[in-house]
């Protein structure tokens, strides 16, 4: 069976419209494929990120829980240290009033009178 030119031309036709309707066929599918794969991909990464955010925001919370405890612990110590030096000026206070009340006693009696 030999076939002429119209018949050849049309296969011709028909195998490039068939390998053009199956390269756009593996292409729509390959490229379904890759989104798909992204979607995938892009999920994933959120719900990581998601879960290291949560991790990351613990150990600040944490962190800041820590050092409000030392701050705190070092204004009761600072508080504690101020009630302390406040008594012994206090009682620094009486003894200068004292010291001074025996001065003013000798001054009077060597001079005799109140030198104020």
């Amino acid at each position: 069976m030999e076939m002429n030119d119209p018949q050849v031309w049309t296969l011709i036709g028909v195998f490039a419209a068939v390998m053009l309707g199956g390269m756009t066929l593996m292409t729509t599918q390959f490229s379904r494929v890759i989104r798909a794969e992204i979607g995938g991909l892009r999920g994933e990464m959120r719900g990581e990120i998601g879960g290291l955010r949560g991790e990351v925001r613990a150990e600040i919370g944490g962190l800041r829980g820590e050092m409000n405890a030392r701050f705190e612990a070092q204004d009761a110590r600072i508080e504690a240290l101020r009630t302390e030096m406040n008594a012994r000026f206090e009682a620094q206070d009486v003894k200068f009033v004292a010291l001074d009340k025996e001065v003013a006693s000798l001054a009077t009696r060597l001079w005799g009178s109140d030198p104020r």
